[in-house]
């Protein structure tokens, strides 16, 4: 697709939406739903990076009188904003020190003796990350990817005639496992945050990092149990017995040498960060100020110095692109915007049990997903609207927002390009698109049982609905 035809994707539609008339919506509002909507529409086409088409988006609003200039800057000023912006750093660290490459190869070298336990190594080595790299595309692609196609390559597994000895249901084990760890943590993804400041404002419940993860222990650990194994069943490797895996790890993490003293103040620094996390309840500093607590510790230790944190372009790109989302999806709600189109689209659901409509709701909002070629720019389109909805249908505010905030993860299940891992896996070569995408609808199928399910009499039994 050629860059005009993106542009001209993107520009259509907001351009007839800001000029032509819409039932219920005065021309301010629907000026800023018009914006907002290129802007959506421009994170999926892609015309441009994400950071540029936020920027653009950001001029518009003041160049046309849509909003003043101190409400477009208001993002900056968010602490959930500084909350991705550190994590992203704390990411910098894990890679820099080579930690996270340990910590995946000691999983390998102690549990992966079989196939099946090679890959729950890898489910493993994946959730000990989770809380510390807030992007599945970092954590997914940047760390667990290289170890699962090296550990291929011992096995002579390679895209193509070997790819079913066992490099296939590595990458799709990685795949699959990457989201899912997402899901389990509010620092899990990039906008997990995101998700937590949109729940305080539309439901007004507090969604704490300890409350995010005690409420997706049960369902998550239960994912990550059931979804290596049924890849294991539909799509098994050829090689069983993987003690190859092993002796590469032990190779690997000789080579590493013992914990260096940067990686010893790291791990003091990361742990103390997650006990701040845990009791924010108590102490009550919200979690990007305990991450900046953080990132100052790792600058004064020299885990890393400054000019290594300036170097870390995804940070700053995060910081710039998350501010303009943020403050967009902010003016959306001040303006009604949000309750005026959520009201409009979900009126057929007047009278139903809230538990049969926060059960619609979620699986509508899970597979229109197969539209979505990013987390975050789902996460800002529907869950505000689908949020709404669910409140409006008597739901649980606490259980509603938790509920899709999961589903905001597990979404990235069906396709190829549904987030960032995806074609970093999908890109390796060792799986056919159709193999993926029916793979893919099964699993989002055993997630959607779990999470509903099982996940259900878990929220339940922590009294949330």
């Amino acid at each position: 697709m050629s860059t005009r035809t993106r542009w001209a994707i993107v520009l259509v539609p907001a351009l007839l939406l800001y000029f032509l008339p819409v039932p219920g919506l005065n021309p301010g509002q629907r000026h800023l739903l018009a914006i907002f909507v290129g802007t959506i529409i421009s994170l999926v086409a892609q015309p441009v990076v994400m950071g540029v088409s936020v920027l653009l988006a950001m001029t518009i609003l003041v160049l046309t009188n849509t909003l003043p200039g101190t409400k477009v800057l208001s993002g900056f000023s968010n602490a959930t904003v500084w909350l991705i912006f550190t994590a992203f750093l704390f990411a910098r660290a894990i890679t820099a020190t080579g930690f996270g490459l340990r910590v995946a190869y000691l999983f390998v070298r102690r549990f992966g003796h079989s196939a099946l336990t090679l890959g729950y190594s890898v489910a493993a080595s994946d959730l000990a990350l989770a809380p510390f790299i807030p992007s599945d595309t970092a954590r997914g692609g940047g760390v667990i990817y290289p170890i699962a196609r090296s550990l291929a390559q011992v096995f002579g597994s390679e895209p193509g005639p070997t790819a079913g000895r066992i490099g296939a249901f590595l990458m799709l084990v990685g795949f699959h496992t990457t989201y899912a760890t997402s899901a389990m943590f509010l620092t899990g993804m990039a906008a997990n945050p995101l998700i937590a400041e949109l729940a305080h404002k539309i439901a007004h419940v507090e969604l704490t990092w300890g409350q995010w993860a005690l409420a997706a222990a049960v369902p998550g650990l239960l994912s990550l149990t059931v979804i290596p194994y049924l890849i294991y069943r539909l799509h098994p490797p050829e090689i069983r017995d993987t003690q190859a895996a092993q002796r590469h790890a032990l190779q690997e993490l000789h080579r590493m040498g013992p914990l260096s003293s940067r990686e010893w103040r790291l791990l003091a620094i990361l742990l103390g960060v997650m006990a701040g996390w845990v009791t924010s309840p108590w102490h009550g500093l919200h979690n990007a100020f305990v991450a900046l607590a953080g990132v100052s510790a790792i600058l004064l230790s020299r885990v890393l110095t400054w000019d290594d944190l300036l170097h870390e372009t995804k940070a700053w790109d995060a910081l710039i692109w998350f501010a303009g989302l943020l403050m967009m999806a902010d003016a959306l709600l001040d303006s009604g915007v949000i309750k005026i189109i959520s009201g409009a689209v979900f009126a057929h659901m007047t009278g139903w049990p809230w538990p049969v409509a926060a059960a619609v709701l979620a699986c509508t909002y899970l597979y229109v997903h197969y539209g979505f070629a990013s987390m975050t720019a789902h996460v800002t389109a529907l869950y505000p609207g689908f949020l709404a909805a669910g409140l409006v249908a008597g739901a649980p505010p606490l259980l509603m927002a938790l509920l899709l905030a999961f589903f905001s993860n597990l979404d990235a299940a069906m396709t190829h390009y549904g987030t960032g891992s995806a074609p970093v896996y999908f890109g390796a070569g060792y799986v056919s698109q159709t193999t993926w995408w029916r793979l893919g609808f099964l699993i989002s199928l055993v997630n959607l049982i779990i999470w509903l399910g099982v996940g259900s009499l878990w929220w339940k039994l922590l009294g949330m609905w």
